[in-house]
């Protein structure tokens, strides 16, 4: 409780849950994202710890900077988790911590996060959009070309690669 106390947001809180009816005057001074939670009935006390509500489950409220980085570290960074996905890592922080932005700042550990950033590169240009193509109404209407570029060069052979895609088209009209 005392840490709480430390924490101006926290201690508000703190009283708020504590008192027996609102506070206009205290809910005033939370922050948004505090106040949009407290309003939504999602904090309460026990055992002297804050808590957050969460669908089915709760998790301890922490506002300590070096504990928070220790929970990021420990649900992405762990050799037991492998560096796990940013939904992933979400989960498994969600069912133990809360704090305020919680989701921005967890996105912003995984995307600094120099050993995915390694093995995640993105490879290439982004694909073209894919367009669909009508059906021809009369042969040859349509033709259509693919251009493959940038394959890598071979001393000892050339591949060429042609496809023929036809479509055959009843023949009671005169062509």
């Amino acid at each position: 409780m005392k840490k709480y106390a430390k924490h101006k947001q926290c201690g508000i809180l703190l009283q708020l849950l504590q008192q027996k009816y609102r506070s206009p005057e205290l809910e005033s001074q939370l922050e948004e994202s505090w106040l949009r939670e407290y309003k939504d009935n999602k904090f309460f006390l026990m055992d002297g710890m804050l808590y957050h509500k969460e669908k089915h489950t709760s998790a301890l409220t922490i506002v300590e900077r070096d504990h928070i980085s220790l929970i990021l570290q420990e649900c992405h960074d762990c050799p037991y988790m492998g560096h796990i996905s940013e939904d992933r890592t979400k989960e498994k922080v969600a069912s133990t911590a809360w704090w305020p932005k919680l989701e921005q700042e967890l996105s912003e550990y995984i995307n600094t996060c120099e050993r995915c950033q390694k093995a995640n590169t993105k490879h290439g240009k982004k694909y073209g959009l894919l367009q669909h193509i009508e059906e021809p109404k009369h042969p040859l209407e349509t033709i259509n070309m693919y251009l493959v570029t940038g394959l890598v060069r071979c001393v000892y052979s050339t591949v060429v690669n042609i496809t023929i895609n036809q479509q055959y088209y009843d023949c009671s009209y005169e062509i």
